[in-house]
């Protein structure tokens, strides 16, 4: 794609990137037959090639976003499919996520959509504001007809029980069982600590049961993927967790830093090309990028130990965008699923978002709710026992959908090789 960027814009270090993914799309349109919104809609705006289109026009031209640049981009779930598909090499994830940034800086949103957006990115990456807006919820249920859209579609993503706090929350060290083979930390993260503690609880007993020394660091918390995907600025939380795992990293070390929602470890593993331009972070942040692992990707370099018991259930894959398409991360989970005893199970569709998608299913709900409803039905096609993913946003979307149980992948590592067996199954 040609562009015509004068050499004062390709000054700026966002828009010098943004010129040459431009410069590497060569108009395909491999990216619309995998592009969840396109294949709903039929609009070429809603496709990535569409997009680009868009937001070369705004950044080249250098004027504001305008409605209908706005409104296309805010369609896009940033499921990151158009990259897997891509011949070219497109990074569109580092382009759309400019365009959001330029968005926030130079659109004027209406009152009530600037409001909810606020009180997301206020409450979401806090744990305790998270929890206190999760008990008003409940409350608030008999009045849900009277509220807007958006919070009426995060009021049905509420649970309807809150877990009680875990007792393994907050800063420590856990022990390894056995001889130490390892030094991790792990991302204790903000949302999923909220919704799903049991999911955490698994990963310390799989990593500890394992060998693993784990460390939960004294200042990490929100890797910022939900802010900086909204456009806000993310890198008050970036700066955090960079700055506690170092602090690791110089005392006993690290092996690997572990994530267990795959939204957040796609960032996390970004950090290095957001702070490539800040003198004091650029080489702690590389250093950090590098060291992220996806749990299922950790494991399965590391070594998972026999089962010690077989389920003999059927567990229903669904293939987490983040994971596979940002992390390139596909086949390592059904593996260590089917090494220990599940019969694995492959929807159609698999590369389809579950309309999710960080805040999407918040903001966009409508056009989440379609795709929710596709990918509950195409999992309900094979009949599982169980449905298992990796991100708590694709757990709690596709749990809103079907009466299946969902579970995130390492509960059932974890049971097959001596934990809990997870809450309803």
């Amino acid at each position: 794609m040609q562009t015509h960027f004068t050499l004062a814009q390709l000054a700026d270090s966002d828009l010098r990137e943004a010129d040459k993914i431009l410069r590497a799309c060569v108009h395909c349109g491999f990216c619309t037959a995998t592009c969840p919104t396109y294949v709903l809609l039929g609009d070429e705006r809603d496709s990535p090639r569409g997009r680009i289109y868009l937001i070369k026009d705004m950044l080249e031209n250098d004027r504001p976003a305008d409605a209908d640049t706005v409104k296309h981009v805010d369609r896009c779930l940033t499921c990151l499919s158009c990259m897997t598909t891509c011949p070219s090499g497109v990074h569109y994830m580092h382009l759309v996520d400019h365009a959001r940034h330029r968005i926030e800086q130079t659109y004027a949103r209406p009152l009530p959509d600037r409001l909810i957006r606020r009180l997301l990115a206020l409450v979401l990456p806090r744990p305790d504001l998270f929890r206190l807006a999760l008990t008003a919820s409940r409350m608030a249920r008999p009045l849900a007809f009277l509220l807007p859209g958006s919070l009426k579609a995060a009021l049905a993503l509420a649970p309807a029980r809150l877990p009680p706090r875990s007792p393994l929350e907050g800063p420590r060290v856990f022990p390894p069982e056995g001889a130490k083979r390892a030094r991790v930390a792990l991302l204790e993260g903000c949302a999923q600590k909220t919704l799903a503690p049991q999911i955490n609880e698994a990963t310390i007993r799989l990593l500890t049961r394992h060998g693993c020394e784990v460390v939960v660091a004294r200042g990490a918390g929100c890797c910022g993927a939900l802010t900086h995907h909204m456009g806000q600025d993310a890198t008050a939380f970036a700066k955090a967790n960079i700055a506690a795992w170092t602090r690791e990293m110089q005392g006993d070390g690290l092996d690997a830093i572990v994530v267990n929602a795959s939204g957040c470890g796609t960032t996390v593993k970004d950090y290095g090309f957001m702070f490539r331009d800040d003198a004091a972070l650029a080489e702690p942040a590389k250093k950090i990028a590098a060291l992220a692992r996806d749990i299922m990707e950790f494991l399965a370099t590391f070594g998972l130990r026999a089962a010690t018991i077989q389920p003999g259930l059927r567990v229903a894959y669904h293939s987490a965008c983040s994971l596979q398409h940002g992390q390139k991360i596909r086949e390592e989970p059904k593996k260590l699923l089917a090494q220990c005893g599940f019969t694995v199970l492959e929807p159609a569709e698999s590369h389809l978002c579950c309309g999710s998608a960080g805040t999407y299913n918040i903001l966009q709900s409508e056009i989440a709710l379609q795709l929710r409803d596709r990918k509950v039905a195409n999992l309900e096609n094979v009949k599982p026992d169980v449905v298992a993913a990796g991100n708590i946003g694709c757990l709690t979307q596709i749990a809103t959908g079907t009466q299946i149980p969902v579970v995130h992948t390492v509960e059932l590592l974890d049971w097959a090789t001596g934990g809990p067996k997870p809450d309803g199954i």
